[in-house]
């Protein structure tokens, strides 16, 4: 996983609510695009960075390509935040 990457997308608003609208599950392209009042060029740009920062996968099933969230590079964005913030308190007795 690129931490600048993942970033990068995580930084545009589209691009996070693209990300809440495949909580709901697997969407084509057309189906992303019909919530926004950008271009599908526009939407299909969004996807290719969400892709390349491994945040969601794509299937290509005839016609159309499906999108999905990768939870696994969220959770590990969720862990290193969580790192970074310190942890618990149930950690910090340790010292």
């Amino acid at each position: 996983m690129s931490l600048q990457l993942t970033l990068k997308a995580l930084a545009d608003p589209i691009r996070r609510e693209i990300l809440n609208l495949l909580k709901g599950g697997r969407l084509s392209a057309g189906e992303i695009s019909e919530h926004f009042p950008v271009t599908a060029a526009s939407i299909s740009r969004h996807l290719s960075v969400l892709k390349e920062a491994d945040l969601i996968r794509d299937q290509r099933e005839g016609k159309y390509i499906y999108y999905e969230l990768n939870a696994s590079v969220l959770e590990e964005v969720m862990l290193w935040i969580s790192d970074l913030k310190g942890g618990s308190d149930d950690e910090k007795d340790d010292g």
